[in-house]
Order: structure tokens, then C-alpha cells, then sequence
């Protein structure tokens, strides 16, 4: 119940928000407001294959009724957006799942 107070004014305020991440720190503390305000659960991580672009980078919602299929498109495209305009985070990101352990 708790995504149906998600009003599109609102959407377009989280989306703003995730465009604009400055750190590591930013995105993890946006996604855990997510789960406490919404319910809504991303799990954020490298994908099993290689990582070449932000595309590389999987971003998947735990099972949630009530969230559209717009809202799910664009969340995990705002973050690529936010990524894209900050790279070090993307690098973060992958140092985090000890992928960068030997650069």
C-alpha cells in the first residue's frame, strides 16, 4: 500500500534525486529510503557478465504489486543517467563486489 503514495510529482522527485547522486554513499542511503517510504526494494550490483558500460550494471526490483511498469523502467534509468554523470560511483560500485581488487 505504501507505493500508492508515489504520486507523479513525487516519482519525478526521486527520479531528479537519483540523476543527481554524488557518491556511493548517496545511492545506498536513496535506496534504503526507497524501502523505508515505499517499500520498494532495488538491488544494485555488477552483472555476471562483463562490465563495459553502465549497462553492464544490473539493477533489479524484489517482487512488489502496485509498482507500474513505467516506474520500474525509469528508476533503473535515472540511476544509469546518475552513473553516467558520475563514473567514480560507477567504480565505487564495482570495488564494493571486489571487482577492481587487482587494478
Amino acid at each position: 500500500m505504501r507505493i500508492l503514495r508515489l504520486t507523479r510529482h513525487e516519482e519525478q522527485r526521486l527520479l531528479e534525486r537519483l540523476e543527481n547522486i554524488q557518491s556511493l554513499a548517496d545511492l545506498e542511503k536513496l535506496q534504503q529510503r526507497m524501502h523505508e517510504q515505499l517499500g520498494i526494494r532495488l538491488s544494485i550490483r555488477p552483472s555476471h557478465n562483463e562490465v563495459r558500460t553502465m549497462r553492464g550494471i544490473a539493477i533489479d526490483f524484489a517482487e512488489q504489486p502496485g509498482l507500474c511498469r513505467k516506474t520500474r523502467q525509469s528508476i533503473p534509468a535515472a540511476i544509469r543517467r546518475g552513473l553516467e554523470k558520475q563514473p567514480e560511483i560507477a567504480f565505487r560500485l564495482l570495488d564494493a563486489h571486489d571487482l577492481l581488487r587487482d587494478a
